[in-house]
């Protein structure tokens, strides 16, 4: 199945609970009039786009029933999926890495991958901070993730500090034989910082492209965890001056206007560069990734639509939008 086939599977639950309540929103009426944006606003909150994007696709869309001087309701549809594609769209820098990744890709005959690729990792070795809460499928996306990008042609290790909780290591350690990449450890219990530092001195040993780092999702406390992951950030930028560095916040996609928040915490403190929505295809609370653009200017950079470890897909705007309308 390829990407498209994959994220359209994935939306199955989304699309569902956002185009059908759609749907039934256009049959009720015969003409464009404010019960009509009325109706629709009330169905954008319901599938946990949020109160702010809702509003603003709304006004988006009546700007354009204006501009073109729509008068059918059925036209609608096909407007609020450009409008959902031009919302996810708009990060600049993200188009831009994107371009430049392609250009810079190992493997030349990966022109569909390259095309979608996110990641801004041209140094060697590039790395990436994966953070997020504890039950979100952190581990389960950096097993994915390593796979993916090996597929790409890179050579990839994983560092294993999330030391504090109980057989972290261990369970990334399956994942990092799924995915066929090395791991780098250390005792439970140990400075996150310090396995980060091992990994560093391993990944440039062994010439790896990619360095991706597990961190903790949950410490005794907020201010105990934001510090941890500052320091880890603080070894890297001191080891590895210049080097590219994702900051990738994991979110769960059913808690939906709970992951915005969690979002918005993380990216104050952390100074996350994208997210990676798991477990879209079981939940019909997709419609959160148009408020993570939206609210937070944060690009999504993949999505998780499956258990199987290919089943980490890169994030397409345009495809999204296609997908959930």
């Amino acid at each position: 199945m390829g990407f498209f086939g994959k994220i359209t599977e994935g939306l199955k639950k989304t699309r569902a609970s956002v185009s059908d309540a759609v749907d039934s929103v256009l049959k009720s009426f015969k003409k464009i009039d404010e019960d009509l944006f009325e109706g629709l606003l009330e169905t954008l909150i319901g599938a946990d786009v949020g109160v702010a994007t809702a509003s603003r696709m709304c006004d988006m869309l009546r700007a354009r029933v204006k501009e073109q001087k729509v008068s059918e309701p059925d036209e609608i549809k096909r407007l609020l999926k450009e409008i959902a594609a031009q919302l996810l769209s708009d990060d600049t820098e993200l188009k831009t890495r994107r371009g430049e990744n392609a250009a810079h890709s190992p493997v030349a005959d990966s022109a569909e991958l390259n095309r979608y690729f996110g990641l801004k990792a041209d140094t060697k070795p590039s790395v990436v901070l994966m953070i997020g809460v504890n039950g979100v499928g952190k581990t389960t996306t950096i097993g994915k993730l390593a796979a993916l990008l090996k597929a790409q042609g890179r050579t990839v290790i994983l560092g294993a500090a999330d030391t504090f909780r109980a057989a972290a290591a261990e369970q990334l350690a399956i994942w990092a034989g799924r995915a066929g990449v090395d791991i780098v450890t250390g005792r439970e219990g140990t400075d996150p910082a310090s396995v980060v530092f091992d990994a560093i001195s391993a990944a440039r040993a062994r010439g790896c492209d990619v360095l991706i780092c597990d961190t903790a999702g949950r410490l005794h406390n907020k201010k105990n965890l934001m510090d941890e992951l500052a320091k880890i950030a603080r070894v890297i930028h001191r080891e590895l001056p210049g080097a590219d560095i994702e900051t990738l916040l994991v979110l769960d996609a059913a808690t939906g206007q709970n992951a915005v928040n969690q979002a918005r915490e993380f990216k104050a403190a952390a100074g996350l560069t994208g997210i990676v929505l798991t477990k879209l295809d079981g939940t019909a609370k997709g419609g959160v990734v148009l408020a993570i653009a939206n609210e937070l200017a944060l690009p999504v950079k993949f999505v998780g639509v499956g258990e199987g470890i290919d089943d980490l897909i890169p994030f397409d705007p345009a495809e999204f939008a296609e997908g959930l309308f």
